[in-house]
């Protein structure tokens, strides 16, 4: 027997989710902008989470941060554990060697889990533990996993995707442009940064250029480089790290082969 999904629940996620990704100072503006919700629903699933223990609010400035209640809904996952403990050597020999940051992100449903990072705090000034969840439409990681992974998970994706009504899935609804998007980044072989990704969240100081990770039987996930926008554009970006970032994701691909009885 088939069910239809709890709208209250997905809806109550959707808030968790987003106070989660704005690290300690969420608002009702700040979750609508992300999640899409009305603030009349966002209110009330922000009632309710903080009824449960998962969200405290701060009454001086009225955001919302969760609680370390929110620890045991991913106490049963350690894929990412796993699979950043296999990555880890290259990715740091590789930031030594190129002078930016990488991070190696798998796919999770709607999002790209971040799960092992060369970011340091200089010169980037920014700082992203593993765990952050890469939009897959906007960011270079996304984009590069969603083009070259099975059809039929893009397309579930897709399908999930264009029920969201969150910001960072409405490409999902304008097929030819998303079409023509990843026929770009298979051609071409790398995905880049969308430039409103870069101006929103980065003030277009930062961009990136991402590769999947895929063997010849299967894709594991994305990896990517990330720059300061005034050193380099992004032709030229492309051309002194492509090669090497290519290579790198071709290593840390044979080496995911190698374990795949231990990542599945």
């Amino acid at each position: 027997m088939a069910y239809k999904p709890v709208i209250a629940a997905l809806r109550v996620l959707d808030v968790l989710a987003a106070v989660n990704k704005t690290t300690g100072d969420a608002t009702v503006g700040k979750i609508h902008r992300l999640t899409g919700l009305d603030k009349a629903t966002i209110v009330r699933m922000l009632y309710t989470l903080n009824h449960a223990g998962y969200i405290v609010r701060d009454n001086n400035s009225q955001t919302y941060r969760v609680t370390g209640k929110t620890l045991q809904l991913s106490v049963g996952y350690n894929r990412h554990q796993t699979i950043g403990a296999i990555v880890s050597e290259d990715l740091t020999q590789f930031r030594q060697s190129i002078g930016w940051p990488s991070d190696v992100s798998i796919f999770d449903e709607e999002a790209m889990l971040v799960i092992e990072t060369s970011r340091e705090a200089e010169p980037m000034r920014f700082f992203r533990k593993p765990g952050y969840r890469a939009p897959m439409l906007y960011t270079s990681l996304g984009r590069a996993y969603l083009a070259f992974c099975p059809e039929e998970e893009r397309q579930a994706f897709l399908q999930r995707a264009q029920e969201n009504p969150a910001p960072e899935f409405a490409l999902s609804r304008e097929p030819d442009a998303l079409k023509a998007l990843l026929e770009t980044v298979r051609a071409q072989g790398y995905a880049t940064m969308d430039e409103s990704y870069s101006r929103e969240y980065y003030e277009s100081q930062f961009f990136s250029i991402g590769v999947p990770i895929r063997s010849q039987w299967r894709v594991f996930g994305a990896m990517n480089i990330i720059y300061l926008r005034h050193t380099m554009s992004p032709d030229e970006a492309r051309d002194q790290f492509l090669g090497a970032l290519t290579d790198v994701a071709d290593r840390l691909a044979a080496k995911l082969e190698a374990h795949s009885g231990d990542i599945n």
